[in-house]
């Protein structure tokens, strides 16, 4: 009674120091003291729950605002609240490690975490030879810490299957918000050109990284429906037919054609897999066969192209129709302008590029004048090479692009392997469900690169990490799974 006393007396003379330490600050315009109190808590719920700060980490990307809106003219730039929380849980992470915590060999041994592996050591390898070190190694730590709490972290938590489906409530409903709020923006200024790239600032960046996001998370949703339904449960299928639509109509209206041309391929391949049950070697000789096809007939089909002149536009049939324009939009025309100036990059350093992150500095004196748009810059203002195949041949040479269509090909035939083999619907529904939405981004991924922000690396690599963990834990129906083993997310001292 007494120790408990005296812990009572102390925590009060904390607070009141505190109290009036801060009233002092603020009295003189200081107001970061004011974050000490949340900091704690972060902190706290770190240590003894990191499965509940991941969970909340989900939940605030869609929400998650650029520094830049809160305070313009700043150097440097990132995602609050979640960026600040992704190198809390990295320092954490690898205080762990150090204190003797192991991932566990099947993890640390899976196909897909060795890929994830190379294409760390690559970038890191490729950090120290860039021609803009500083610029490389910031790009590497963002890729890390999406990395380490999305991937490494989120398949310990994904032991449990239930946490899979609440990854995806933990995204879908403040994205549900994020996706209303930007509808009645539309309503509010009129569906125009310019409220097409506004609508959803400041939570998403463009509308292309809206669209990206939505239609990854469309297969989920359908998914998700169908499983309750099965279940029984009339209520939760109702939720989700309408968030379904509610989905549908957002990227419909995102005017994003890379997210449409991504969905028509994961129906594409979603038909083949049910109806026909193609096996991966099948649809992974038919990509390669058609990417083929492309490069032996490019001429012809960049001839017949040219053909359309209908630009991008605010009616929705006129936008569909400007999907193949390369001969007058602007936007198409300076995709190709940004490819053909990182394949020069590429083809002067092909082994370790120019370093990653540092393609929008560098690309200036690649361009050639008759390849630009109205919308070209030579001052890196408008982003990247729009491409998550071409991007690292320029950054991180040809090992970098490989490194990447290694972690991707290695996901797809997990998951399509978890699928076959598996007789349970729920492992069924979680693997097809992922994949069909890792798929929409890894098609979008051939016209944009969103992989440095929160909103995409989020689903990108939870949604791998659930195809890892039913392959490692999952793959037979087991009732437990070790529950008595420390991980990451157990309580103990770094």
């Amino acid at each position: 009674m007494y120790f408990f006393k005296k812990n009572v007396r102390r925590a009060l003379l904390l607070s009141l120091a505190f109290i009036l330490l801060n009233a002092l600050a603020i009295y003189f315009d200081q107001y970061l003291l004011n974050l000490l109190p949340f900091v704690l808590l972060v902190l706290a719920i770190a240590f003894y729950h990191l499965d509940w700060l991941f969970f909340v980490l989900v939940f605030l990307v869609p929400l998650s605002v650029q520094l830049k809106y809160l305070v313009p003219g700043l150097s440097f730039d990132l995602f609050l609240p979640t960026e600040p929380l992704l190198a809390g849980i990295l320092a954490l992470f690898i205080l762990k490690l150090f204190n003797g915590e192991k991932i566990e060999k099947p993890v640390l041994n899976h196909p897909i975490t060795l890929a994830v592996l190379f294409y760390l050591a690559w970038m890191a390898l490729t950090s120290v030879t860039s021609t803009m070190p500083l610029v490389s190694f910031k790009y590497l730590l963002a890729h890390l810490w999406f990395i380490v709490s999305f991937y490494f972290l989120a398949v310990y938590i994904f032991r449990k299957k239930k946490n899979m489906f609440r990854f995806w409530w933990l995204y879908i409903i403040p994205f549900a918000i994020v996706i209303i709020y930007t509808v009645s923006r539309h309503v509010t200024f009129g569906l125009n050109k310019k409220t097409v790239y506004f609508a959803m600032k400041p939570f998403y960046n463009d509308h292309t990284i809206y669209g990206a996001a939505l239609a990854m998370f469309i297969p989920i949703l359908v998914g998700m429906a169908i499983y309750y339904y099965r279940k029984g449960n009339l209520l939760k299928n109702i939720i989700l037919w309408l968030l379904t639509a509610l989905y549908t109509f957002g990227v419909v209206f995102s005017y994003t054609r890379a997210a449409w041309i991504s969905l028509a391929g994961a129906l594409a391949v979603l038909f083949l897999i049910l109806v026909f049950r193609i096996r991966f070697g099948a649809l992974l000789g038919g990509a390669v066969l058609l990417a083929g096809l492309f490069f032996a007939f490019q001429t012809q089909l960049m001839i017949k192209l040219e053909k359309n002149k209908q630009d991008s536009s605010v009616d929705l049939a006129k936008h569909l129709q400007s999907i193949p324009n390369i001969a007058s939009d602007a936007s198409n025309r300076e995709r190709i302008n940004r490819w053909h100036s990182a394949i020069r990059m590429f083809r002067e350093k092909p082994v370790f590029g120019f370093g990653p992150g540092t393609y929008m500095f560098q690309y200036a004196p690649y361009q050639k004048w008759y390849e630009k748009t109205i919308i070209s810059t030579n001052f890196g203002t408008l982003g990247n090479a729009h491409s998550e195949y071409i991007g690292p041949l320029a950054e991180s040479g040809l090992p970098g692009t490989l490194s990447v269509l290694a972690i991707m090909i290695l996901t797809f035939f997990t998951g399509m392997k978890v699928y076959y083999r598996s007789s349970s619907f729920k492992i069924k529904v979680l693997a097809l469900s992922s994949l069909l939405g890792l798929l929409t981004y890894y098609i979008h991924g051939l016209m944009n690169n969103f992989l440095d922000t929160d909103k995409i690396s989020a689903p990108f690599w939870g949604f791998t990490a659930i195809i890892v963990a039913l392959d490692i834990y999952h793959r037979k129906e087991t009732t437990s799974v070790d529950a008595g083993r420390q991980d990451f997310t157990d309580a103990g001292q770094a």
